[in-house]
């Protein structure tokens, strides 16, 4: 059996939690059941006395912890508190704290949903322009396929950001503060002349984009931008089963299709309008067919090299 100081400490440092950071009664119960999963360990390891706890103790018994990163993280944060509270209250000597290890839970991002030249040019193809609702929302997929705008810069665009002498967009993106400057292509340009001459309601807006009905406001979210996209890519027949299929895949697709081209990354980034190369090597995990061109051949190994002092190393 564990000796008295190890349960009345325990119970000191449950109550410390309890009336200084006023934990639930759930979250005691899980510090009470780590801390007595450690004193298991402990017992079974002949240490029957809370001055005989040291760092050597505490890395063998994390060592032997086999349980998910949502289990290992408040396990270690107990432990911590516990060895504190023990330095602290002149029951160790030393403070462990310090000593026991982080566990960091780094969450890689999901792949990116990308689509193929052709599909975005069936998609673009499958547009009905002859409305005016159609004819804003040819626009709104251009500026996302062509440029790889962000769907919150399509529903900020201004006349101002249009500088037809110079052929450019020029914009304060809304998520980084960054300033973007992009070519107006020919496409993108007449796609959105298109709009303004034959289907924008007449408004002093300084925004180009309005919705469809009275009174003709801009748009207030870019859910609207999110949503004209999603509804042409179910229209054009596309499969889209397993992918995402909103504004941002075709910005994924443009970075995809301009690595897939040997496209410089700092010309990405610009072209992306991201804050450095850093965001763009993103892109970089879903360019198979780039990452096998980096891919060496592995030289064979003579067998004279395993027989090195009569192969004994590697026997």
């Amino acid at each position: 059996m564990l000796l008295t100081d190890y349960s009345e400490a325990i119970a000191k440092f449950l109550d410390y939690k309890r009336v200084e950071e006023r934990l639930s009664t759930i979250r005691l119960h899980c510090y009470k059941r780590c801390l007595f999963r450690f004193l298991e360990y402990c017992n079974d390891n002949k240490v029957h006395a809370v001055r005989d706890i040291d760092l050597a103790l505490l890395l063998q018994y994390i060592n032997t912890l086999d349980c998910g990163k949502t289990v290992i993280v408040p396990v270690l944060s107990t432990l911590r508190g516990f060895m504190k509270y023990l330095f602290e209250q002149k029951l160790l000597a030393a403070d462990y704290s310090n000593g026991i290890p982080k566990y960091r839970i780094i969450g890689q991002p999901k792949l990116p949903s990308t689509y193929s030249k052709e599909e975005i040019e069936k998609l673009v193809a499958s547009v009905e322009r002859s409305s005016p609702i159609g004819k804003r929302n040819y626009a709104i997929i251009l500026l996302a396929a062509r440029l790889g705008l962000r769907a919150s810069d399509i529903a900020r665009l201004k006349f101002a950001n249009l500088h037809w002498e110079t052929s450019t967009i020029e914009i304060e993106q809304v998520k980084t503060g960054k300033e973007l400057i992009l070519p107006l292509l020919p496409d993108v340009g007449n796609a959105i002349i298109d709009y303004l001459k034959y289907g924008r309601a007449k408004s002093e807006e300084a925004c180009i984009f309005l919705s469809e009905r009275p009174p003709y406001s801009y748009f207030t979210s870019s859910n609207v931008v999110t949503h004209v996209v999603q509804r042409a890519f179910r229209k054009a027949g596309i499969i889209i089963k397993g992918r995402r299929f909103g504004p941002h895949s075709l910005r994924h697709s443009l970075g995809f299709r301009m690595l897939q081209e040997s496209t410089m990354l700092p010309v990405i980034s610009e072209v992306l309008g991201h804050k450095s190369t850093e965001s763009t090597r993103y892109y970089l995990r879903i360019d198979l067919k780039s990452m096998q061109q980096c891919m060496l051949e592995v030289p064979s190994v003579s067998p004279d090299f395993y027989l090195q002092k009569g192969g004994v190393f590697y026997d």
